[in-house]
């Protein structure tokens, strides 16, 4: 106690305001050396210093707390009001406003209930924005070409996405190196989704196709960093379809009711990023498989309805004969007619010739026999090329007879099928019904049973 100055005219010993306030402060800190209080936080503020500064209150009291700077970084949680916490440290007073306060070394939540309250009050409130509504969901693509990866680059997770992606199908990866835990790592995590997503072709860094965000298991405490708002807004708003693969498959974070896709597993994420090369090159396989099967197919269809229609058309023969028996007739007349023509001329050179002087009938018949001649050219020329143009379409026409001509299609390993009435037979269904059949082959036919 400071020492008392006398008053003689009270004999009560007059202290200064600040002997008496140190006095108390000693006091209370001597008494209340180290203490656990726990409370629900109200009214925090972080200063620009770093220090934090709140109250502590429970139904009947309030208590003013103050973290400095450096413990302040230790949290492993994100504390904010309403939450309930169990804070460490020592009692002291502030002479400045007369008032007690708590100087706080440590701070935890007052259990996993206290934290699971918070956790269900931040999702119905992200919720109600729409921030976790389906309609927002991204399809997956299919074969991304580049796959970023944000999780801590030490570790067994990051080696588990990469032996993964290669295992199944090698990518480009990416990894983003973040903090997952502790002091910071919401902030590092939400930047790290926006930072892919503001990258563009221009970049140096090329844009990924899709985004595995991932850590491994922990407690409630150690995944807090991915129920910080920040994050899940983060992965709400991103453009680049997002797999969460946060914790062990009973493990559930903000992140995942925000991401596109929720991954049991880091393990999981990688496969439901890429595809199985080995099942894709099966599945093209069997696709060609089926190809050559459905063409073959085709062909034979072809092949069938092409020899059906061969099998309705005349035998060449007969589609010669008409032809080749009016050129006959056509020949015999030409030549009955060349004689004949001449005869009638020489009648009618004998006509003329017994009134005319033998002078002029010498002149006129040089000029009847040299039309008689040149007649006789322009028949022979006439008829000539009529028979020409008749050979020429003949032989057409057997060019054509023999393209359709089912011998030519049984000279290329072809079969004809018969039953014993001498039917064809044109499916496996109608051979079995049948006691015998005829094969017809390019050489000969053979008798077979089915």
């Amino acid at each position: 106690m400071p020492q008392a100055t006398a008053d003689f005219n009270h004999n009560q010993p007059i202290y200064s305001v600040s002997e008496v306030a140190f006095s108390i402060k000693r006091t209370v800190e001597d008494h209340f050396g180290v203490v656990r209080i726990r409370g629900e936080i109200s009214g925090w503020k972080q200063a620009s210093s770093g220090h934090v500064y709140f109250r502590l209150k429970d139904d009947n009291a309030v208590m003013d707390a103050v973290c400095w700077k450096g413990n302040a970084a230790k949290f492993n949680f994100k504390a904010e009001d309403g939450l309930e916490v169990i804070c460490t440290g020592k009692i002291t007073t502030y002479p400045g406003k007369s008032s007690y306060q708590i100087v706080i070394d440590r701070m935890e939540p007052a259990g996993v209930g206290a934290l699971m309250a918070l956790l269900e009050k931040r999702r119905k409130a992200l919720e109600e924005e729409g921030l976790f509504d389906p309609k927002r969901k991204k399809p997956l693509p299919f074969l991304p070409k580049i796959v970023g990866v944000i999780t801590s680059p030490t570790g067994a997770v990051i080696r588990d996405i990469l032996h993964r992606i290669a295992d199944r199908f090698p990518v480009h990866v990416i990894v983003w190196p973040v903090a997952v835990q502790g002091e910071g790592a919401a902030e590092q995590i939400a930047e790290a989704i926006d930072g892919f997503n503001a990258l563009n072709p221009d970049s140096r860094i090329p844009t990924v196709d899709i985004l595995i965000v991932a850590r491994g298991g922990g407690s409630i405490e150690d995944l807090w960093a991915f129920n910080e708002e920040i994050v899940v807004r983060a992965a709400a708003n991103s453009r680049i379809p997002l797999i969460s693969a946060v914790g062990h498959e009973t493990d559930t974070t903000l992140i995942d009711y925000a991401a596109d896709q929720r991954a049991p597993t880091p393990t999981a994420a990688a496969e439901m990023a890429v595809p199985v090369r080995e099942e894709l090159w099966l599945g093209i396989k069997q696709l060609d498989a089926r190809l050559a099967v459905a063409i073959q197919r085709l062909l034979a269809q072809r092949h069938e309805l092409l020899g059906g229609l061969a099998r309705g058309l005349p035998k060449p023969v007969q589609l010669l004969q008409t032809a080749t028996q009016r050129l006959d007739d056509w020949s015999e007349r030409l030549h009955a007619a060349l004689p004949a023509s001449l005869a009638r001329k020489e009648q009618q050179l004998a006509l003329l010739t017994a009134s005319l002087r033998p002078q002029i009938l010498l002149v006129d018949i040089k000029k009847a026999l040299e039309q008689l001649h040149e007649l006789e050219a322009r028949l022979f020329n006439a008829g000539k090329r009529l028979i020409d143009a008749r050979e020429e379409r003949l032989r057409n026409l057997i060019s054509l007879l023999e393209s359709v001509n089912y011998q030519r299609v049984l000279e290329r390993g072809f079969a004809l099928v018969k039953d014993a009435q001498g039917k064809l037979v044109t499916s496996a269904a109608q051979a079995m019904k049948k006691d015998a059949l005829t094969v017809t082959f390019r050489d000969g036919e053979i008798k077979v049973r089915p």
